[in-house]
């Protein structure tokens, strides 16, 4: 493969990603719906739950980090250290994408042994735009895999330079 085509392969996956992060930062952060239940209004928004806060942070870092790194020059002698910052960019996606899911499980199924009641048949406006969010970050963190392991190839096979 020509150093064109790793080049392009590169800019095409990270482009993908960055519009992932930011499309699940933005439809994460638009989430908030409202009931009444017996007189009393509650609100659901992603800033009342800590994971959801984290979620949008870790895309957001994600994010800026994948337009910092489209628009500087991809250097030989900085190959290794880009590897290194996208495999931390990907373990932080992972880790965020399972807080997120593990609460908005709890928001969804409830757990009946704490107690704890599910709120998407009231929310649902809400519960839809966290599943939203959900999908960008997991397409997110799955093209920075790919990202990790094409990087990876490059790097440890030198005949293809």
């Amino acid at each position: 493969m020509t150093k064109s085509k790793r080049v392009l392969i590169s800019l095409v996956l990270r482009l993908l990603a960055f519009g992932a992060t930011v499309a699940a930062v933005v439809v994460m952060v638009t989430s908030h719906d409202s009931a009444q239940v017996l007189n009393l209004t509650f609100t659901a928004k992603y800033s009342n739950e800590p994971a959801f806060k984290y979620f949008v942070i870790a895309e957001g870092i994600a994010s800026a980090y994948s337009l910092i790194v489209v628009f500087t020059c991809s250097q030989n002698s900085l190959r290794r250290l880009l590897l290194i910052l996208d495999l931390v960019i990907a373990m932080l996606l992972s880790s965020s994408i399972s807080a997120a899911v593990a609460i908005a499980h709890v928001g969804k199924k409830g757990n009946n042994h704490a107690g704890w009641l599910p709120i998407c048949g009231q929310v649902p406006k809400f519960c839809d735009h966290v599943s939203g969010a959900l999908v960008a970050g997991f397409i997110a963190a799955i093209l920075y895999l790919l990202i990790v392991l094409s990087s990876m190839h490059f790097i440890l096979n030198p005949l293809l330079l």
